[in-house]
């Protein structure tokens, strides 16, 4: 086993088919410790790199409710009444910190997706 530090996209692509090449390894063997650490360090690589932002709050609202199959009316314990939910999906109201507060802890909505800024429709 021959791990190096990946610092490039060419070390990255490398790393990932190296990757391909072992992800049948059992755990705990020479090729599973190989793997776990490659993986370390791709994770690493592409975080650095390649980061992903947060949704914006409609979106993550959007997306969690239709993970756990929720429609507009199932929001109005944490948005209030049925046409706040409407205007607050429609962007045309901002999130409070009390919704957020009620979102985040109701729904498991991440803080850093419902705090982030976003465009209201006029």
């Amino acid at each position: 086993m021959q791990i190096k530090p990946i610092k490039t996209a060419e070390d990255n692509r490398a790393a990932l088919a190296r990757v391909e090449q072992l992800w049948d390894a059992e755990p705990n063997t020479q090729e599973g410790d190989e793997l776990e650490v490659l993986a370390t360090l791709i994770e690493a690589f592409e975080e650095a790199n390649y980061p992903i932002a947060p949704p914006d709050p409609i979106e993550a609202i959007k997306f969690r409710m239709e993970q756990q199959g929720l429609e507009d009316k199932d929001l109005v314990p944490f948005l209030g009444q049925r046409s706040r939910v409407t205007e607050v999906l429609n962007r045309q109201r901002r999130l409070s910190i009390t919704m957020i507060r009620k979102l985040h802890d109701g729904l498991r909505i991440p803080l850093d997706s419902l705090v982030k800024e976003y465009q209201l429709v006029k």
